[in-house]
This record gives C-alpha cells, structure tokens and sequence, in this order.
C-alpha cells in the first residue's frame, strides 16, 4: 500500500453525453467510395481546404479574380502545367512571383532543362554561371527598360515570339499569350543572372519596379470577394503583398474581405503574418497549407477544376 493518499473521487459531478457539445460528428465523416478531390472529411486543415475551394469556385463565378504567387521550387517540381491549365480554363486572373521563377522558367521553356547540383558548383565557383540563361535574360531586361515593359511581360513575350521549343511548360509564355499579367519581384542580388556582367542593375529595377505597381494596381480587384494565393515564396512575395497592400489602401481603393492562403513545405512567420493573417484582420479569411508542392498543387487544381468543369 502507497504511503501517499490519492484523492476521494466519490462526488464527481458527471454528465451525459446527451448534454455535451461535440467537435466531431458522424455526419462529417466521408464515405471513401464517395471520395473526390474536392469533399474530405470537414476536419481541421481539411475543413479549411474545402473552403478554400469554395472561395475560389465563388470567385469565378462572381467574376472576382484569382491571383497566383510563386516560389521557384514550383517550377523545380514540373508543377508549371496545371497552372497553365487554370490560365486557359479563365480561372487565375494574374501571376507573380519572385526573379527564380524566371530562372526555372527560362531554362524549362528554351532548353527543357533546369535545377544545377548548387552545392557541387558552389565549390569551383562555377553555380550560376550557365552563359546561355543568364546572359539571355539580361539581354531581354536590358531592352525591355528602354521599351518601358515589366519584366514578367518581357521574359513572356520574349520566349512567345522567338518559338522557345518548349514554350508549352512555361507559365511566362503562355500568360503574355493570354494576356495574364506575371510581373515579378527581383532582389538585387537573389538571382543567378545578377552574377554576371551583362547585369544592368537600373534596367532590372525599373522592370521590376513597373511590376509592383502592375501589381498593385491589379491587387484593387480583390475587394470583396478575390483571392491571393501563395505557393512556396516564402519571404519576397509575402512582403511584395504586404506592401502592395498598403500601397492600393492608401490610394484610397476600398481592398477588404477578400481570401487569402499559403501552400508551402513549412510553416513561415512572413507567409503567416503579411499573407494570411494581416491584410484579412478588416474581413475575408487567410488559410495555411503545409505539404509538399508536387502533392498538394495536383490536389488543389483537381479540386478546382472538379468543382468549376465548364470555366
């Protein structure tokens, strides 16, 4: 016998079942034979995936329009096409990402191939040293300051016009084909191109900077009823957002009540804050996704397109 006293449990107030406020009912369960892409079990991340789909069904549908924001692993991962598929099908409005999306991009639509081993060329001081990419690009942004073009618009109309062999898997192509706006957000200095000495700092930042406020003044669409959607840019398309934001607020532009969401691998503090959280606190909603690109964007864009098969 214990030489330590337990508590005396005669006395407990108990209760039914009957009488409790449940989290989890049968009714929300799904059954497996009924599955599809766009109906899972109305549970937590799940819950929030079924009304993010809802979101953008809705925004279609009331011709509110759908932004993408891309990190460069998504076109690591081949994940181009369905994006493209979305553009043709008139369901995203616009695209933006960071300079490593044109990189990725680039590389895919003239030679069919990107992605080095960076930490074997780290070592002999050969990553990022390829003449055919960064050279090209610099050549197209060099002209397209004088010709007072974004740089998203430059890169696109660049690999439509001249037949890039593969201009099919290139989100950049194909969105100035379709006249899709992709402006993109450069730091000096983040992208390979930048290590080369047909870089031309003022070009890329006048580009650059004509595509913020392409952006911002695409972002006005999102009042009431849009959606922003990040995949995988963790730090410079968060705080590109955010400031844009502000920009079209400050201007005078009503921007509230509209959805946000991240999908990306981890969670990050700017995603959450200047995505998710902030720029919904007035109205609208912001969800987070964790899991991987190749996973997730298939699921996301077979959930979409079940739920809007005629768009």
């Amino acid at each position: 016998m214990s030489r330590f006293k337990e508590i005396d449990l005669n006395g407990l107030k108990k209760y039914s079942i009957k009488d409790r406020e449940s989290k989890v009912h049968i009714e929300d369960f799904i059954d497996p034979q009924k599955f599809s892409s766009n109906k899972f079990p109305n549970f937590l991340a799940a819950k929030d995936f079924n009304e993010l789909i809802e979101r953008c069904t809705e925004a279609v549908r009331n011709n509110k329009p759908i932004f993408i924001a891309l990190g460069g692993h998504v076109i690591k991962c081949g994940l181009a096409p369905f994006f493209i598929d979305l553009m043709k099908m008139g369901i995203i409005s616009g695209v933006a990402s960071n300079g490593s999306v044109v990189i990725h991009d680039y590389e895919i639509a003239r030679f069919g191939e990107t992605s080095e081993d960076v930490a074997t060329a780290l070592e002999n001081g050969s990553f990022g040293m390829v003449s055919e990419t960064c050279d090209g690009i610099n050549q197209i942004i060099s002209k397209a300051s004088q010709e007072k073009l974004g740089y998203g618009e430059a890169v696109g109309k660049y690999l439509w016009e001249t037949n890039a062999p593969n201009k099919d898997f290139s989100l950049l192509a194909n969105a100035y084909q379709l006249g899709i706006p992709f402006t993109v957000h450069v730091a000096i200095g983040t992208d390979i191109n930048h290590q080369h000495e047909t870089a031309d700092g003022a070009a890329i930042g006048d580009c650059s900077l004509r595509d913020f406020r392409i952006l911002c003044n695409n972002l006005i669409g999102l009042n009431d009823g849009g959606v922003f959607l990040n995949f995988g840019s963790a730090v410079i398309m968060p705080e590109v957002f955010l400031k844009a934001i502000t920009v079209v607020r400050n201007l005078g532009y009503p921007l509230n009540n509209f959805y946000t969401a991240v999908f990306d691998m981890n969670m990050h503090y700017r995603p959450q804050t200047n995505i998710v959280h902030r720029p919904t606190l007035s109205g609208g909603k912001g969800y987070y996704f964790v899991g991987h690109h190749e996973i997730m964007i298939p699921l996301f864009y077979q959930a979409l397109k079940e739920k809007l098969p005629n768009a």
